[in-house]
């Protein structure tokens, strides 16, 4: 099994181009089932979960061809799709795999679809998804770890999430745009990978209203066509960048990536005493702090702080001065990361969904273990500034959302290596 091996204490500087988002790619690569006709996404990102989604629809005999290797751009066709079936083995590892519940459904009007896996951060379950598919029309039964589903047509019907989720969001909607009528989906999540999925569809000939909004008002079509679609860039990719250029007193150039997708990030870096700068085109810069200082973050829904850049700002207060609060209100088991950062010397107190972080304290590299994709990321930047050599286990977490992570880091300056 694959680990990372940090020499800690080197200043980054240089570019980075910022990767594709995966959690746009995902679904995209999901929607693609709506169609006989071929869809090609650009700006894909090469990372484990990408991966796992295409060999998903290779089983179940859709097309799925890239022009290089490794692939950036995917042309998918679903012209016959002889099994609705996503099975336990191709997806206990991503979550996203229920993402193709919707399109199987919307589309042939059967589906069988297995209860996902992914992090271990907490219970994230799939019962809004139910809900929402059943106010539309749809048969659904568990069982066996099994969602199986079933419609002559979807209808359209108005729906209320009772909580905000991405991936039920991205779910309905994919399945509104082919049903009889109208859909009104109220308490919709306003991600930016919901706006880009809602855009992709728009292009294949959905009729969507409110995007980038709540309310979403969806016109349900007879059928949809192929389209040409780029991903957008990935924002918690750059704002874990964004975090190593402050976290080594460094200075970096980000480029591709997308500035207003994490305000509420780069706002709370900014009162950390980081200097950001846009710099035109996609492009960020950002330069060490003269003192970095503690500041207070509570993880919320979009347009809040996001949740996945929660452990890499955990990292990043282990080395500011004074005590910096941190509070989940999203998932109940994301601080796994948090007793791993103290085993490298960090002043660490969990109570509940609230972290207390006093720092500066040195870090000393140690052997730690990644838990999910985002606390890999947060022992990565740890390793960074740490003295001595950090060995970080299970990193195919970390290449589930990261593309070539390592690499990037080699090319700005970091002592990393993949054993």
């Amino acid at each position: 099994m694959d680990r990372f091996k940090i020499q800690g204490g080197r200043r980054l500087e240089g570019t980075v181009r910022i990767s594709g988002a995966k959690n746009a790619a995902l679904p995209a690569m999901a929607a693609a089932l709506l169609t006989s006709d071929p869809v090609t996404l650009q700006n894909i990102p090469h990372v484990r979960d990408i991966i796992t989604m295409a060999k998903l629809l290779a089983h179940m005999r859709c097309r799925v061809e890239s022009p290089d290797l490794p692939p950036s751009e995917f042309t998918i066709q679903a012209e016959t799709v002889s099994l609705q079936e996503a099975p336990y083995e191709l997806v206990k590892t991503m979550r996203a795999s229920v993402l193709t519940l919707g399109p199987l459904l919307a589309r042939f009007g059967y589906a069988r679809v297995s209860l996902p896996g992914g992090c271990a951060i907490g219970a994230r379950p799939i019962d809004i998804h139910i809900q929402a598919l059943e106010r539309l029309g749809a048969q659904i039964s568990v069982e066996h770890g099994y969602v199986e589903a079933r419609c002559k047509r979807l209808r359209g019907a108005t729906f209320r999430f009772p909580k905000i989720t991405v991936t039920g969001t991205e779910n309905i909607l994919t399945a509104a745009v082919l049903a009889e009528g109208e859909t009104i989906l109220e308490n919709s999540a306003l991600e930016p990978e919901v706006t880009d999925l809602a855009e992709l569809l728009i292009k294949m000939g959905a009729k969507i209203e409110g995007v980038g909004t709540s309310t979403l008002r969806v016109q349900g079509v007879s059928s949809l066509h192929g389209a040409t679609h780029a991903i957008i860039p990935d924002r918690i990719e750059t704002g874990t960048f964004l975090v190593a250029g402050a976290i080594t007193g460094g200075d970096l150039l980000l480029t591709d990536c997308e500035p207003q997708h994490l305000v509420a990030v780069l706002n709370k870096l900014k009162e950390c005493g980081v200097e950001i700068k846009c710099e035109g085109n996609g492009t960020l810069r950002v330069r060490a702090a003269k003192k970095l200082v503690a500041a207070d973050v509570t993880t919320e829904e979009y347009p809040g702080f996001a949740t996945d850049m929660q452990a890499q700002f955990m990292a990043l207060a282990t080395q500011a001065t004074g005590i910096s609060h941190v509070r989940e209100t999203i998932f109940e088991n994301r601080y796994m990361h948090a007793s791993e950062i103290m085993r490298m010397g960090a002043n660490i107190a969990v109570d509940g969904n609230l972290a207390v972080i006093t720092g500066p304290t040195p870090l000393s590299g140690a052997p730690v273990t990644a838990s999910d994709l985002r606390a890999s990321a947060s022992l990565v930047l740890a390793g960074l500034v740490a003295d001595n050599t950090t060995w970080i286990d299970r990193v195919y977490h970390i290449d589930r959302g990261y593309e070539r992570i390592e690499d990037k880091l080699r090319a700005i300056g970091a002592r990393i290596e993949r054993v």
